[in-house]
C-alpha cells in the first residue's frame, strides 16, 4: 500500500487544535477589503472551528496523518 498524503492545500488551510477539533480562518478576507464594509472585516478577524461532521471529514480525507 502506497503512504497517504497530506493534500498540501489542506495543510495551508486547516490545523489542528489539541482536541482535535479542526479550525479554519474566515473566507473573504485576502483582496478587495475596498468593497466591504468595516464591520465585515472585523466579523472576517480571527479564526472558526468547523462543526464536528465537516471536521471529521477533514482530518479522514485531507489529513490522514495528522
Amino acid at each position: 500500500m502506497p503512504k497517504l498524503k497530506t493534500k498540501s492545500g489542506a495543510k495551508k488551510r486547516f490545523k489542528l487544535t489539541g482536541t482535535g477539533k479542526v479550525v479554519y480562518a474566515h473566507r473573504g478576507k485576502r483582496h478587495g477589503m475596498i468593497k466591504r464594509t468595516n464591520k465585515q472585516i472585523r466579523n472576517l478577524r480571527g479564526t472558526n472551528v468547523l462543526f464536528k461532521t465537516d471536521g471529521d471529514n477533514v482530518k479522514k480525507f485531507f489529513l490522514p496523518n495528522s
